[in-house]
């Protein structure tokens, strides 16, 4: 006689399962229709027009500290460092110039 495949040869095993579990879901590991979102929620409904209503119940406000004029720590910049100013002379709208990014495109990447 031939062995018989039962319905249990085809099922994943428990000690594969296990790790897999604690993984993060991804939208390739569910079937369509499965949104993860980041878990921000909303921060209001849709209409029955199309429209969107924001809740203001529901948009977070962040509260700064009291006391934080006398706070003493810094971020990691240094004051040395000095702000590097471009050199647009020649150039009357300066850094937004079109004919500057045309010729600053083609010392960079080549011809067009």
């Amino acid at each position: 006689m031939k062995p018989t495949l039962s319905l249990w040869s085809f099922q994943p095993r428990l000690k594969f399962t296990r790790k897999f579990r604690k993984l993060p879901l991804t939208t390739k590991d569910i079937n369509k229709g499965f949104y993860k979102g980041t878990r921000t929620g909303s921060m209001g409904r849709h209409t029955k027009f199309g429209g969107y209503v924001i809740e203001w119940d529901k948009v977070r406000t962040y509260v700064v500290p009291a006391g934080l004029e006398t706070f003493k720590l810094t971020p990691f910049v240094t004051n040395k460092v000095r702000r590097t100013r471009g050199n647009y002379e020649g150039y009357q709208q300066g850094p937004t110039d079109p004919s500057r990014y045309l010729e600053r495109w083609k010392d960079e990447n080549g011809l067009d």
